[in-house]
Parts: structure tokens; C-alpha cells; sequence
């Protein structure tokens, strides 16, 4: 349908037409929103951006207000493109970080930041890194100026930490809910044990605040990410930083096309992909204590049973403890124990196990067990520990193991030749847990 107005003719939509019927008053054709808002595609020219070139744009976004928009370069201060577009008008390196990715992203603070980059909050705590425990301490002291979350304009705010690369639930702490504020007061202290030197190279820590809701779920407020190399050993490092909104999560599976607006984001997406495969190998940690102890050469005739075993000669295996396993129940929990196999070795005294530890991710055994072997024999074994989950009724769970013999790698074998090299005396290491060992069936 068309309706003459003057010399020109307007085209007139079935849509419009529909509300010209109705509405009473002057034939005036109803302007669509997209009049207003163009679409646009990331391969949209400079000439598509021109409002002049668009038929029916409203005479109220001239080009000093539509050109600014779109491109930035105008008067405008309205952006119409999207971050990724605007990346794309840029220099190419437009992009979000994934939600797991372990870039350092915190912003410290100074008298100087603008109310805009403090608009989420502050927060203040301390890392601190004992490098003889191999423990991670982060003290939440206090956050600031939080962003209001609920009804009353307060908000119930509570911290979280969060290790990255990794995902099992262990590898995230919080601390306690203070109610009613937006300038909670923590002062708690956080710990994250079997932490190595080289977990503090190249590991991040992200800390978010959140707020509880008991109604619905909990909101999120803001984060920072620090990277833990910027932490010395046994040196307490202060920080007091701006919370963030949350880098966007890409999907590693999406097909994106190659132009200069997603040029950017590849090595974000490459990072994401690789987190992701370390995070399925890595179940938690195991700290063992390994002694080689040799014969004795005062045999005591009295003595029975371990004692005499022990006076004999052989390899003591100390489990100590494990730290941020792999949930498998259903609970988030798991009730592990750990098994030792001396292998190649089919007899039952090479195997052995320890109780069971009810709903914890961090379980503590302390237990040793000993097996009488020569010097010779042992440095031609191979000691198996794995970790399992116990359940009633069913198969366990496999959570994860390491191997230690001279056909290892890594910390695996470089603590297997502490323990040959120092007869007599006992030698700890924290090892990563794997969920799978050369040869292995893990079969219960």
C-alpha cells in the first residue's frame, strides 16, 4: 500500500498499515525501531555507517550524532556498535578474557582513581607464601564502597578464592557472610596447602566478592585476579585492589569468522582450551614421605613383629596428608583413603591402605607403612599411590595417583633419588595427582 504526500510516495508495511486503520488523525507512517538502531555486521563498510546513505533515518540522529556513535569519531558519545565491533574499528585487538582465564587482571589503588573504577568496590587483603610448609595464606581484611545488591540497598557480602588454571571445588575457599553492609570486615584467614614453587609461577589467584541470597541464588559483586608470582616466598604483600566485572566466557567450540574483530580474542580462546585439558589431569595433591631404612647391624634377638622387620632393612612410606582432591560424591565431597603398591610385585604384603576419611577433600592420614626390601631390589621398583573414593555399595572411585621409580619424571623422580641417595633419613614432597598412570588399570 502506498499513501501520496505531496510529490512523494511512502511505502507503507502491512505492520503499519494495520495501525493507520485504527488510529484515527493524519495518514502518518509509524517509524520502526530499526530506523533508529541500524543493524549492523562486523563487515560493515564506512559507507553503510553513513546515516545519509540509510532510506527513512530519522532526521534527529544527524551526522554529527550517527557517525560519532558509530565509529567514535564524531560528536557522539552514544556507542552503537558492540565491544567487539568497536574492536573491530580499532587496532584489531578487541576480546574478552575466559572466565578461567589466569591473566592478571587486579588494579591496585591510589588517591588518584576515579569514581568510575571504584564503582564495584574495593577490597584489602594479604598473600603470604611459606615456602617450608608449602602453604598459600591469604588474610581478607576488608572491602569498601560495595555495590548495593539488595532491596534495602545493603548487601550480605562474603569472598571467594579461586586458583586458575583449575576447577574442582576444593581449589575454592570463602570466608565467613557479614550481613547488612557495604564495608564488611573479614579479617579471616585462608589457606591453600601443597602449593609448589612452581604452582606460584605460573598460577593466578582470583578473588570475588559476592552477596548471599536465601531466596534465589547468590549475585556476584566483583573480582580481581593476581598473579602469584608477584607474591615473594615468606614475604607478606599487601594489596588493596578494585573489583571488576567478570571477563566474558567464549565458548571454545564456537566458529568464528576471521576478521580484524575477533583477531584479538584467539589467543584468548587458545588459553581457555588449554587450562580446560590442565584442569581434567590435575585431582588434587598427596604429600608423602619417603625413607630408605638400612640394615641394621646390631641384631636384637628379642625384638618381633614391624621391629624386626624394620631392623632388617627396607622402604618406610609415610602418607601425611592430601589437599583440594576432586570431588565424586554427589554432596561435593568425597571419602577418600589412599593405597600403596611396591611394584612389579603380585604378593599382598606390597599392598597397602589407609581408613577411610568421611566427606573431605582434604584429609589428613598419617599413617606409615613399611616394606622390608634390599637397596638393590628397590631401585629396581616402582611405588604406586593412588587415591580413591570409597563407596558403599558400589565400585570406588578412582581420584587420582603418582609414580614414583626411577622411570619417573619431574618431582616424582627427583624425590625417589632423595630417598635412595639419604639412607636414614626422611624426605617429604607434595606431588600433583593425575587421573591416569603409565601401565595402570586402577582397578579396586
Amino acid at each position: 500500500m502506498t499513501v501520496r504526500k505531496g510529490n512523494k510516495r511512502l511505502a507503507i508495511s502491512i505492520q503499519e498499515h494495520m495501525a493507520i486503520d485504527v488510529c484515527p488523525g493524519p495518514i502518518r507512517p509509524i517509524r520502526q525501531i530499526s530506523a533508529y538502531f541500524p543493524r549492523l555486521s562486523p563487515t560493515s563498510s564506512a559507507s553503510e555507517l553513513d546515516p545519509a546513505n540509510e532510506a527513512g533515518f530519522p532526521s534527529e540522529l544527524g551526522p554529527g550524532s550517527g557517525v560519532g556513535a558509530v565509529g567514535g569519531g564524531g560528536g557522539g558519545s552514544g556507542g552503537l556498535l558492540t565491544p567487539l565491533l568497536a574492536g573491530a574499528t580499532g587496532d584489531g585487538e578487541g576480546g574478552g578474557l575466559s572466565a578461567t582465564s589466569s591473566m592478571d587482571t587486579s588494579i591496585e589503588i591510589d588517591s588518584g582513581d576515579s569514581d568510575d573504577s571504584t564503582a564495584l568496590g574495593t577490597l584489602e587483603f594479604d598473600l603470604l607464601y611459606e615456602r617450608a610448609t608449602s602453604s598459600l595464606h591469604c588474610t581478607v581484611i576488608k572491602a569498601k564502597g560495595l555495590k548495593p545488591m539488595d532491596f534495602n540497598g545493603l548487601a550480605d557480602p562474603y569472598v571467594k578464592l579461586h586458583l586458575l588454571p583449575g576447577a574442582c571445588k576444593a581449589n575454592k575457599l570463602k570466608t565467613k557472610i557479614v550481613r547488612n553492609t557495604l564495608n564488611p570486615v573479614w579479617n579471616e584467614t585462608l589457606t591453600y596447602q601443597g602449593i609448589t614453587e612452581e604452582d606460584m609461577y605460573r598460577k593466578t589467584l582470583r578473588v570475588s566478592v559476592c552477596d548471599e541470597d536465601k531466596l534465589t541464588h547468590n549475585e556476584f559483586i566483583g573480582e580481581s585476579r593476581v598473579a602469584l608470582r608477584r607474591v615473594k616466598p615468606d614475604q607478606t604483600k599487601h594489596f588493596n585492589i578494585c573489583l571488576e566485572h567478570p571477563p566474558p566466557l567464549p565458548s571454545p567450540t564456537a566458529s568464528l569468522p576471521i576478521n580484524p574483530a575477533v583477531r584479538g580474542i584467539s589467543c584468548y580462546l587458545r588459553e581457555w582450551e588449554n587450562e580446560q585439558q590442565t584442569c581434567l589431569e590435575e585431582r588434587g595433591r598427596l604429600l608423602l614421605c619417603l625413607q630408605f631404612l638400612p640394615p641394621s647391624d646390631v641384631v636384637d634377638t628379642e625384638v618381633k613383629g614391624e621391629a624386626k622387620e624394620r631392623a632388617s632393612g627396607g622402604l618406610c612410606v609415610g602418607v601425611r596428608r592430601c589437599a583440594h582432591l576432586a570431588a565424586m560424591d554427589v554432596n561435593g565431597f568425597s571419602d577418600p583413603y589412599v593405597k600403596t603398591y611396591l611394584k612389579p610385585d603380585l604378593q599382598k604384603k606390597s599392598k597397602h591402605k589407609t581408613a577411610v576419611i568421611k566427606k573431605t577433600l582434604n584429609p589428613e592420614f598419617n599413617e606409615e607403612f613399611f616394606y622390608e626390601i634390599s637397596f638393590k631390589e628397590l631401585s629396581t621398583k616402582t611405588l604406586e599411590v593412588t587415591v580413591w573414593d570409597y563407596d558403599l555399595g558400589k565400585s570406588n572411585d578412582f581420584i587420582g595417583g603418582v609414580s614414583l621409580g626411577c622411570h619417573s619424571q619431574g618431582d616424582s623422580l627427583q624425590h625417589w633419588i632423595d630417598c635412595l641417595k639419604n639412607k636414614g633419613m626422611k624426605v617429604e614432597r607434595w606431588h600433583t595427582l593425575t587421573n591416569e598412570l603409565p601401565g595402570s588399570t586402577f582397578q579396586e
